[in-house]
């Protein structure tokens, strides 16, 4: 008697892939569950943190939003139209807030590379001196430009001085930190050559450092001029000069026109300061 043995079947090519598949799909579902979880708890605590804030505040931010149509009805009946029947007058105004911020940013950014330099890991090789420097721009970088101009208001009075000295100290800290920051990156692997050929101190700066940092000196310093256009417009409401006195003057007086216009003319210098200077740094990135 015979008998018929059925013949195995042959393994189908497609198992192994498939269990490589299906092994590869336990990890990857793993993942994304975690990264589901994290995001939904990343919601919850922020959802948790404003929650707590507007209640610590005492604020109810459906009253707060539910009060927006009211602003709004309240700004058109008021502020609109603007009235430029007085332009002329405000034209001194405008040119005293340009000069603010053109002055300001000049003479900052002279003393702040000064102070870039000596702020320098790379450069400057006494402790001390770092420490020193950096402590003093700390200083007058963490205080705001409008403390600085209320301060500077109680011991010089009321005028275009206040304004220019507070513009100055406040964008002294910041461009001497964004000038250090720089002078770092580039000192660091460009000017070895200089040192090691036994280049002095003075000799490394002015041979080495300064050809490579001109283009972000130009860069940090035309963006700290946009900057300090919109700060002399502030300065003013403290009565620093400039266009925001003009402003402030006007919200007390309830001339609320004016104030429009003022801030339409306002609005439109800080546009076209904005404007001309993008245009000017890809120019000056072009040429680099």
């Amino acid at each position: 008697m015979s008998t018929l043995l059925a013949a195995p079947e042959a393994p189908s090519v497609e198992e192994p892939f498939a269990a490589s598949r299906n092994h590869g799909n336990i990890p990857m579902s793993n993942a994304t569950a975690g990264q589901r979880t994290k995001k939904i708890l990343n919601i919850a605590l922020a959802v948790t943190a404003i929650v707590v804030v507007f209640a610590y505040l005492g604020v109810n931010p459906f009253q707060v939003f539910g009060s927006l149509p009211m602003l709004g009805g309240y700004f058109v009946d008021n502020f609109i139209p603007p009235n430029f029947s007085r332009v002329g007058m405000h034209l001194g105004a405008v040119v005293d807030t340009l000069a603010f911020a053109l002055v300001g940013t000049y003479i900052s950014a002279i003393g702040s590379l000064t102070f870039g330099i000596l702020m320098s890991h790379e450069i400057m090789p006494n402790k001390a001196v770092r420490v020193t420097a950096r402590f003093i721009m700390t200083f007058l970088r963490n205080i705001p430009v409008i403390i600085w101009a209320s301060l500077l208001m109680f011991v010089f009075g009321i005028g275009n001085l206040i304004g220019l000295m507070a513009l100055i100290v406040a964008t002294l800290g910041f461009l001497a930190r964004s000038y250090a920051d720089s002078i770092d990156e580039i000192a660091g692997s460009k000017l070895e050559a200089l040192r090691a050929s036994g280049a002095s101190l003075p000799q490394i700066i002015w041979h080495g450092l300064i050809p490579e940092f001109v283009p972000a000196w130009i860069n940090w310093t035309l963006f700290s001029f946009e900057i300090n256009i919109r700060a002399s417009a502030i300065l003013g409401m403290v009565g620093a000069g400039g266009i925001g006195i003009l402003i402030q003057r006007d919200l007390n007086l309830r001339n609320f026109p004016e104030v429009t216009a003022l801030v339409i003319i306002l609005l439109s210098l800080v546009l076209l300061t904005e404007l001309t200077v993008n245009v000017a740094r890809r120019r000056l990135n072009r040429q680099a």
